[in-house]
């Protein structure tokens, strides 16, 4: 029993060391610094989404400020127009962030990100932020990807 959960454990960790980071833009995190940003599964850039799929996403960032609340807001950009892509959870402390978050403290930010199937084939910039309880940014990141069939 003991090999099996220590075989399963090395895949576990297998898996995420193959995860690479996201070449990601910075689009304004104010009062945070965004360590790393992975989405998964998504090998290449841009980022191939595929409709009826639902992705994860995993962000690392340190705050530099204290904060009773936040909250995740996704848009897809296109052509320069923003438009709203809900997320299950936009509470930022349901997603695997500790109530308040502390300046200085690194947080790993833990979310789903559905791919509906009634989206267009377009190539948008999904752009993903995280604010404050003053409404401001924790983070703020930009990758472009393709929704596609």
């Amino acid at each position: 029993m003991r090999f099996l959960g220590a075989a399963f454990l090395f895949l576990a960790l297998s898996a995420s060391a193959l995860t690479k980071p996201m070449h990601f833009k910075d689009c304004g995190s104010g009062v945070g610094v965004i360590m790393g940003v992975n989405v998964n599964p998504c090998s290449t850039q841009p980022c191939q989404l595929h409709k009826g799929q639902s992705y994860s996403v995993n962000v690392t960032f340190t705050s530099s400020t204290q904060s009773q609340s936040s909250k995740a807001a996704v848009h897809g950009i296109v052509m320069g127009v923003a438009i709203l892509f809900p997320i299950p959870e936009p509470d930022g402390f349901k997603s695997g962030i500790s109530c308040p978050t502390e300046k200085d403290k690194t947080y790993s930010y833990l979310n789903k990100l559905p791919v509906k199937s009634e989206y267009p084939s377009v190539k948008p910039v999904v752009e993903w932020e995280l604010k404050d309880d003053n409404d401001q940014c924790l983070f703020c990141w930009q990758i472009p990807v393709q929704i596609e069939s």
